[in-house]
């Protein structure tokens, strides 16, 4: 495990970098391959600009198909490796990569192998990897949930701290606001100006106002820009929100709120892009019912396996 581990760590799969993405997902399927042999169905999605989508399903010896996701692209720009390599430190795996998410992608293909090594009875097992999840799946998305429509589970090998299940998930909006004010000289004319910026002052303002702990709904404006000089009054200035909520009537909430948005001064006009990337992720009775036997499981080995929920998004 630790020498396939290495293997697909070793070729960086930045989300932007077409060229390893391709050779990270080859590697992928090479190991895959030499564990598991040829898959009884293989599919290869193409993903344009971005990592490619692989399906491989091999036939179990129990009814039904399982589908095991996990992604393989990776925040870090390719180049990290040089001054992170891959290492085992006291145990613990480190290098770019193999908790979000190499190596849970490596346990889902070892969990197939265990079972027929254990000749246990399993279903078929349809695997997927993309290589866009890093940056919301947009070529992905439609291939992952027609790989699920007729599954008996979907596990997602995304790592948690601490080895708990991840049962909930918030889901997530991103959101640009762009505000066009009246540029003028702040000395010479200052009030023939209006200021985008103080605008934009404002609506952060609102937007930050509308987080509400009690929902479970956050707010982050993470970027904000405008302005061409401190003595004008600025034309044009814009920020980035994140917005993630527990609850899926907050977004629409926070839709009205960004159909609202309003400058006390009338001459800024105001436009807002974005949209809601996924939705939450809620405990239902099956996904219960799904942590339940996991939980059974694992205490048959002695071990207590926990359930936690996560503001971060996934494929799940």
């Amino acid at each position: 495990m630790l020498d396939d581990l290495k293997a697909v760590v070793e070729l960086e799969t930045h989300s932007y970098d077409k060229t390893m993405l391709v050779k990270g997902l080859r590697t992928i399927r090479g190991r895959a391959v030499e564990r598991l042999g040829t898959p009884d169905e293989e599919v290869l999605h193409d993903g344009g600009q971005y990592g490619d989508i692989l399906e491989l399903t091999y036939r179990g010896t129990a009814p039904g198909t399982v589908l095991m996701l996990s992604h393989y692209d990776t925040v870090w720009p390719t180049g990290t490796l040089a001054g992170w390599p891959f290492a085992v430190v006291e145990g613990k795996a480190t290098g770019p990569g193999v908790f979000d998410m190499k190596a849970g992608l490596v346990q889902s293909i070892w969990a197939l192998h265990g079972l027929r090594e254990l000749g246990l009875p399993h279903p078929d097992v349809r695997f997927l990897f993309n290589g866009d999840e890093e940056i919301g799946s947009p070529a992905s998305r439609e291939h992952i949930e027609a790989a699920s429509e007729d599954v008996l589970a979907s596990l997602v090998f995304e790592a948690s701290f601490d080895g708990a299940l991840k049962t909930a998930r918030k889901g997530v909006g991103l959101f640009s606001v762009r505000v066009t004010g009246v540029e003028a000289h702040a000395g010479l004319d200052p009030y023939a100006g209006a200021s985008a910026i103080h605008a934009i002052a404002e609506i952060v303002t609102t937007l930050a106002g509308a987080a509400s702990r009690e929902r479970g709904t956050t707010v982050n404006v993470g970027l904000i820009s405008g302005g061409t000089g401190r003595n004008v009054a600025a034309g044009h200035a814009s920020c980035g929100v994140d917005v993630r909520v527990t609850d899926p009537a907050e977004m629409g909430r926070i839709d009205d709120l960004f159909a609202d948005l309003q400058a006390s001064d009338p001459r800024v006009s105001i436009s807002v892009t974005g949209e809601w990337n996924r939705p939450p992720m809620i405990p239902n009775p099956a996904s219960q019912r799904l942590f339940k036997e996991a939980q059974e499981v694992a205490a048959g080995f002695e071990w207590l396996l926990d359930e936690v929920a996560v503001g971060g998004a996934s494929d799940g």
